[in-house]
């Protein structure tokens, strides 16, 4: 789930509800399918966010549930669709991305095996005109595109209107982070506008490989040893939980049978808060980000006690010009802890300092610390995780603008069942938001409920000028 402010909808495909009309979807070509089913093994391993991927989802699926896997992204576009030209740039999309050639195997002794297709130009997306179709169909349209195990776990299509059309992308979480959406939008919303209009081809430089990345993490992880500071610092941390990565700290109801994920979001400041909370964090020495990380930090406290909070948050791993402009899974995770003080000052201080001295374990995996240190615990699906993007600094801020003002942009998980609790807050141009997505049960939505309406009135305080932000004793219990 990505959450940004603005007008753009987020929330799951649920909540995607465009208008009927005439549908066209991708999918590939008998000849690419069977191209993909003779791809040779390839030495290149998972990276470790994909092998957590597909264990999570052959975990589920033996337990019956069905795993959240997708990232979807939708726009409208004027006029009536050029099927040539759209089938042109989501072909060229594709071919241009390594990790789209992949697919993998799950052994029965939890090996993974990567195969890989040698020749791009094998992959062929055609398009297959369905009529009509309402909303509800259209979802289930899309939900049907294969699995994670299955190399066309992506798909896309348009919905045809009387005045304009609305083009879609769905593609597994194996093969992209939400920088997909912002891939999207230049190489096939602006490639396809240029060539509608009779204009040169966009020119695009050449992105990396995701391969070469996947190579690069496994070299650099397979150095690590026990006496690693990295992965002493990471023990530390766990063992700080319970020897485990944090989880949520109020009820998520039962997480055995299938309830789908549910998402919320909510304004937590308007523009002029956001600039408030801003002055204040500054004020503290701390950057937004800091300020962020104590807001939930004290909330935590006002609603459990908990003196100290523990969290985790996801990180972009691009590190060079060409990785931005590549397809692919790129994300680390950094750990921090924030000693709660009744001084929003004090505590934004703490949690700035607790992130930005350990960015560097960004570059460790969990999965590759549980390795070296079993005496550690995976972590269960309700670990917990906070992200904050700021979309209002370049280059995203151009697209998510553009996006958000002209296409009426949308970005939606698939609501199947979350792997793990993940909570992310957005800054943009006029707002400040927040987003959960979560076990779609009552006893989880109640929780969730709860726990905004504290982040929110944290950051109300703060914006009131009040540095007193957390109750004395503990005041409330959910």
């Amino acid at each position: 789930m990505l959450v940004v402010a603005g007008s753009a909808e987020v929330g799951t495909i649920h909540d995607w509800a465009p208008a009927p009309g005439s549908v066209v979807t991708w999918h590939p070509s008998r000849p690419s399918l069977a191209k993909a089913r003779q791809a040779p093994v390839s030495v290149v391993p998972p990276s470790y966010m994909q092998a957590q991927h597909l264990r999570g989802y052959v975990e589920f699926r033996n337990r019956g549930l069905d795993y959240s896997r997708a990232v979807i992204g939708s726009w409208d576009l004027p006029g009536r669709c050029d099927i040539r030209a759209m089938t042109h740039v989501i072909n060229r999309h594709l071919r241009r991305h390594d990790t789209y050639r992949s697919w993998f195997e799950y052994t029965d002794d939890e090996q993974i095996i990567r195969h890989t297709i040698s020749d791009p130009a094998d992959i062929n997306f055609v398009p297959t005109k369905h009529g009509e179709m309402t909303a509800v169909e259209l979802r289930k349209l899309l939900l049907d595109t294969p699995d994670p195990l299955q190399w066309d776990c992506f798909s896309f299509g348009i919905i045809q209107h009387a005045d304009h059309f609305t083009v879609y992308g769905g593609v597994d979480h194996l093969h992209c982070d939400p920088g997909l959406l912002a891939v999207f939008y230049v190489e096939i919303f602006m490639m396809y506008g240029a060539l509608v209009r009779g204009a040169a081809p966009i020119p695009l430089p050449e992105p990396g490989s995701y391969d070469e990345y996947c190579i690069r993490q496994r070299e650099s992880t397979s150095a690590l040893t026990l006496d690693s500071p990295e992965v002493r610092r990471w023990i530390e941390f766990a063992e700080s939980n319970d020897g485990t990565l944090p989880t949520f700290p109020l009820p998520l109801g039962d997480r055995t049978t299938s309830c789908g994920g549910g998402v919320l979001t909510a304004r937590l400041m308007d523009e002029d808060q956001t600039a408030r909370f801003e002055s204040a964090c500054i004020s503290a020495g701390a950057r937004f980000s800091g300020g962020i990380f104590a807001a939930v930090a004290s909330a935590q406290y006002n609603l459990t006690g908990v003196e100290t909070y523990h969290g985790i948050t996801p990180v972009d791993r691009r590190s060079s010009p060409s990785d931005f402009l590549t397809t692919g899974w790129f994300t680390g995770t950094v750990p921090f802890s924030v000693p709660v003080s009744p001084s929003f000052g004090e505590t934004a201080r703490a949690a700035q300092i607790s992130f930005d001295s350990n960015t560097d374990l960004a570059s460790v995996p969990f999965a590759r610390v549980l390795e070296l240190a079993p005496w550690l615990t995976r972590p269960g699906h309700d670990s917990s995780m906070l992200n904050f993007m700021d979309a209002s600094l370049p280059p995203l801020s151009a697209m998510v603008s553009a996006q958000v003002q002209k296409t009426k942009a949308g970005n939606y998980c698939d609501g199947r069942m979350p792997a793990h609790f993940y909570m992310a807050v957005g800054r943009a141009f006029d707002e400040t938001s927040i987003g959960v997505f979560f076990p779609d049960n009552p006893v989880a939505r109640e929780s969730v409920t709860a726990y905004i309406e504290a982040v929110k009135s944290v950051c109300h305080r703060i914006v009131e000028g009040h540095d007193e932000v957390v109750a004395l004793r503990n005041v409330a219990q959910v």
